[in-house]
């Protein structure tokens, strides 16, 4: 069954590769990304790669939430339904460190961006067929730093990613859990992957980037995970492919993860109504 998918950060890396696969197969595509031209560029690459015209994208700075609010409504003008998002976009170097609005960069990029876009889509996956939202973690999780997501602190690049992603991965099981129609599933999907974040962070890699968009493809349209919810997949665990395994221990601390959601509906405030 032909799916409408969306991947957020998909003109390059993991989610180009995963956007490409889909196309291939039929599904109806959208790519995001924050540069017009590359956008349109890799969107006629794909279509041309997988003979499918049913490939399109949203341009939005998701450094920016009012671009992120922008494009949640022209996703929910231009679409019936939403069968898959995957919030792929994520960011650890970055020329500013933080937004216009105090915020860390990948707190906001990492967390904040799809925290707002996922709430403001949910009646499109609510729509959908098998729904599933898929989001990207890290084996990177570091315990929340409240002062540092409020912006009142300033941490390194490797500790507010960190925290970016067990943020994320905290607030993937308390959607889970209040969505009981739609599957999320936080991912690992490989450290170290030969993609120009990792190179640029790390200066070198350990896995091909195909190892990640392979998992993005699968989570998002096989069988196997049709009904899996609330549970954190790591791509650096299993022999032939990764495994579902446990994420940081926050993430299953009920009072912590109502923290975590309360601090951020007080944080992000306007950007929510």
């Amino acid at each position: 069954m032909k799916k409408t998918i969306l991947i957020t950060g998909s003109t390059d890396g993991i989610g180009k590769l995963a956007a490409t696969k889909l196309a291939k197969d039929g599904h109806e595509v959208y790519l995001h990304g924050r540069n017009a031209t590359k956008l349109t560029k890799v969107i006629e690459e794909i279509k041309s790669l997988s003979g499918n015209e049913s490939v399109n994208g949203f341009l939005a700075d998701f450094s920016d939430l009012n671009a992120v609010k922008n494009m949640a409504t022209q996703v929910n003008q231009e679409l019936p339904k939403l069968d898959v998002l995957i919030n792929n976009a994520g960011v650890w170097n970055s020329k500013n460190s933080h937004n216009n609005d105090g915020w860390d960069i990948r707190y906001v990029v990492n967390y904040f961006a799809p925290y707002l876009l996922t709430k403001r889509l949910l009646p499109l996956l609510q729509k959908g067929n098998d729904s599933r939202i898929i989001n990207l973690s890290s084996a990177a999780q570091d315990p929340v730093n409240y002062d540092v997501m409020a912006g009142t602190v300033n941490q390194p690049e490797r500790a507010t990613y960190g925290q970016s992603k067990l943020a994320l991965t905290m607030w993937s099981f308390d959607i889970a859990k209040k969505q009981n129609e739609i599957s999320v599933i936080p991912v690992n999907p490989g450290s170290l992957l030969n993609t120009n974040m990792v190179k640029e962070a790390f200066g070198q890699f350990w896995s091909s980037a195909d190892k990640g968009g392979n998992i993005l493809y699968d989570l998002a349209v096989s069988n196997e995970y049709t009904g899996v919810t609330a549970k954190y997949f790591d791509n650096d665990k299993g022999e032939v492919k990764g495994t579902f395994s446990m994420a940081h221990p926050d993430a299953y601390d009920q009072q912590k993860v109502e923290k975590l959601i309360g601090t951020t509906e007080e944080i992000l405030g306007t950007y929510l109504n």
